[in-house]
C-alpha cells in the first residue's frame, strides 16, 4: 500500500507544477526527490488530460504510472516484468472503504488495549498508515510566509506548514506566470485529486495547484515541497520544465504487456474475482 501511496502523490505532486502545456503542445517535467538521503529522478510528461510518470526506483528498476483523465483510469507499468494494473474510479473508492473498515475494526481493537499500549499503537499507525481513510483526518495545515529561498533556476518564496503549532512540511512557490501557466492547466490535477480522495485523503489534499491564500494558504506553484509520506521525510525539487509534444503511444500500455490483478485495483475487486 505504502508503494502506491508514495507514487499516487508523487504523480499528483508533479502535474500541476507541470501543466504548462497548451492544448496541442504537451511539457516534460523533470524532478529530484530526496527520500532518507537517497535520491531518485522522476520524469513527468503532461498533456490536458493525461499525463505519465516514471519513477527511479531504489533498486534501479523503474515503474511507470499513466493517468488517463478522460477514461479516468490510472495504469500502473512494470517495464522489467512487462506486467501491468490498472485502477478505475469505482476501485479506488472500493479500496477505499475497504481499508476503511479494516481501520475501523483496528480502532476497535486498540479501544481494548491498555492505554500505554493503545497510545504506543497509535502513534505507530499515524506515522505509518496516516492519510489512510479510518487512521485519522490529519489536521487543516496551516502555512505561514518565511522568506525566500532558490530552487534551480526560480527565486520562491518559502510558505511553512503547521499542524497543530507543529511544523509538518514546507512550499516554496513562485508565480503561475513564471512558468507559463494558465488556471486552465491545472484541469487534469484537479481530477487526479478527486480520483485520489476515497483511498488517500490526505494525499488528495496535497495536490497542490496555483496556490491561493483562500484555498490552499498559500500563493503560487510549487518548485520545492517537503512532505512526510508514511512517516518519511520527502524533498522534491523541479530540476527542469521543457514545451514538447509526445506520442499517443507514451501514454498507452506498450504491446505485449500482461495485465495482473496487482496493486489497489486487487483490493478494491476484493479477492475471489476476476480481474475484468
Amino acid at each position: 500500500m505504502t508503494r502506491f501511496a508514495f507514487g499516487f502523490i508523487a504523480l499528483a505532486g508533479v502535474c500541476a507544477a507541470a501543466s504548462t502545456a497548451s492544448a496541442a503542445q504537451g511539457v516534460l517535467v523533470v524532478e529530484t526527490s530526496t527520500v532518507n538521503g537517497s535520491a531518485r529522478t522522476t520524469q513527468v510528461q503532461i498533456e490536458p488530460t493525461r499525463m505519465r510518470t516514471e519513477i527511479a526506483g531504489q533498486n534501479g528498476a523503474t515503474q511507470v504510472v499513466v493517468f488517463d483523465g478522460g477514461k479516468q483510469i490510472l495504469y500502473m507499468i512494470d517495464p522489467a516484468a512487462k506486467t501491468y494494473s490498472e485502477m478505475t474510479k469505482a476501485d479506488v473508492d472500493a479500496a477505499g472503504a475497504r481499508v476503511g473498515g479494516a481501520m475501523a475494526e483496528m480502532q476497535k481493537a486498540l479501544a481494548a488495549m491498555p492505554p500505554e499500549q493503545r497510545a504506543q499503537m497509535e502513534a505507530m499507525m499515524k506515522g505509518r498508515l496516516g492519510g489512510l481513510p479510518g487512521v485519522g483526518a490529519a489536521a487543516k495545515t496551516e502555512y505561514r510566509r518565511a522568506g525566500t529561498s532558490k530552487v534551480s533556476k526560480w527565486t520562491c518564496d518559502v510558505y511553512e506548514g503547521f499542524q497543530n503549532n507543529q511544523k509538518t512540511g514546507e512550499v516554496c512557490t513562485v508565480s503561475a506566470s513564471a512558468l507559463g501557466f494558465t488556471p486552465a492547466d491545472f484541469e487534469v490535477s484537479r481530477q487526479l485529486a478527486e480520483f485520489m480522495r476515497g483511498l488517500i485523503p490526505q494525499g488528495a489534499d496535497q495536490v497542490f495547484q496555483a496556490g491561493r491564500a483562500a484555498e490552499q494558504g498559500y500563493e503560487g506553484v510549487p518548485v520545492r515541497r517537503v512532505t512526510t509520506i508514511a512517516g518519511r521525510e520527502v524533498v522534491t525539487e523541479i530540476t527542469s520544465v521543457a514545451r514538447q509534444t509526445f506520442p499517443d503511444s507514451a501514454f498507452a500500455v506498450p504491446d505485449g504487456f500482461a495485465k495482473t490483478q496487482g496493486g489497489l485495483g486487487a483490493l478494491g475487486r476484493g479477492r475471489g474475482r476476476g480481474g475484468q
